[in-house]
């Protein structure tokens, strides 16, 4: 039960606070905070937005993501496993001449290489992305933060977390204020406590 807990759970900074969190009016506002935050050395925050917003990953800074290679490893390592597969059963766990062909006429392997490649690649992308973005979670403390539930409708979040090297939470407020930031929240790393049900009535 216990590594099941900790697959579902992100790495999350120690202490009772996970960072801050920014509310901002519009993309272009959260744009310009990212390339602050950025220009101030932060290294663990991230941007929240309900859309995609153009160019948002230069302002952060962020590097490529390295998801392809692993898209690429799984690949090749499908497109290995066809044909090898393929070989050693023609020539050596049961060769039989067809037409007079070799018993390693690898232009009719071609077909099932190319498919289990494309579908090494596709498992290498999908649990490659799950893996590197910590997923499945069930809960994050950004889900204490009743203003976060607008980031999948209107609202445009940035949080700074509390393991930053850069991290203040005085400071670091007021470098969000400043940005722009119209309101900046602590949030705790604990799960919000859910209302009581069933209580007395008047």
């Amino acid at each position: 039960m216990s590594f099941l807990t900790g697959l579902l759970r992100p790495s999350l900074p120690p202490g009772e606070h996970f960072g801050l969190l920014a509310e901002f009016t519009s993309p272009a506002e959260l744009y310009h905070a990212c390339e602050g935050v950025r220009d101030a050395g932060y290294t663990r925050w991230d941007a929240h937005a309900p859309f995609p917003v153009h160019g948002l990953e230069r302002a952060m800074g962020l590097r490529a993501s390295r998801l392809p290679w692993v898209s690429l490893l799984l690949a090749l390592g499908g497109g290995i496993t066809g044909m090898g597969l393929q070989g050693w059963v023609s020539t050596l766990a049961y060769p039989l001449v067809i037409s007079g062909k070799p018993f390693f006429s690898w232009p009719a392997f071609v077909p099932v290489t190319f498919e289990l490649a494309v579908l090494g690649g596709a498992l290498g992308a999908v649990f490659g992305m799950f893996a590197m973005n910590q997923l499945p979670t069930l809960h994050h403390p950004l889900f204490n933060s009743q203003a976060f539930e607008r980031a999948s409708d209107d609202g445009f979040f940035l949080s700074i977390e509390s393991w930053d090297p850069q991290f203040n939470p005085d400071r670091t407020a007021d470098l969000l204020r400043r940005l722009g930031a119209k309101e900046v929240e602590l949030i705790a790393s604990a799960p919000r406590q859910a209302p009581a049900l069933g209580g007395a009535t008047e």
